[in-house]
């Protein structure tokens, strides 16, 4: 990072920024052109969990590439000036590489859903059969990740 000053370099305020994003910006490449998608997520351990239907664009992709880089981001705030060139924005983002796989068991998607509920709120829940056979559930083993933060 050219900006070692704005470098967050602490694990659990890397995982904070994480627990506090709504939104895991997700990168694929099907080796012509990247693709970005804006997905739902679940973190623990060391893992990012993904929920998707079972065909389309990112899950053709995935077939075909399982390396992954994904972005969060929190405290976004625009930092306005009289100046053009002295604008700039205050945040704190997470930038990480991973490697995808596709959950297949049952009960390890069932948690894994749970995990993903658990981003957005507390408790537990029950996930019918069909309801799990009719979706894709992406782990995220995360190979690195690194923090930054500007103006917060």
């Amino acid at each position: 990072m050219r900006r070692k000053e704005k470098e967050i370099t602490q694990k659990s305020e890397i995982e904070t920024v994480i627990r506090k994003s709504n939104v895991c910006h997700l990168g694929l490449s099907d080796g012509e052109m990247p693709y970005i998608v804006p997905l739902c997520f679940g973190y623990k351990d060391g893992f990012i969990y993904l929920h998707s239907a079972l065909e389309g664009k990112k899950i053709e992709i995935l077939r075909k590439n399982q390396n992954v880089c994904f972005e969060f981001d929190i405290d976004v705030e625009l930092k306005k000036s009289d100046k053009p060139c002295s604008w700039g924005m205050n945040f704190k983002s997470v930038i990480g590489f991973g490697k995808a796989s596709f959950v297949e068991d049952f009960k390890d998607k069932q948690d894994a859903l749970n995990i993903i509920m658990g981003q957005y709120s507390d408790g537990s829940f029950e996930f019918s059969q069909s309801a799990i056979n009719a979706i894709a559930v992406i782990k995220i083993e995360i190979i690195s990740m690194t923090g930054k933060r500007s103006g917060v």
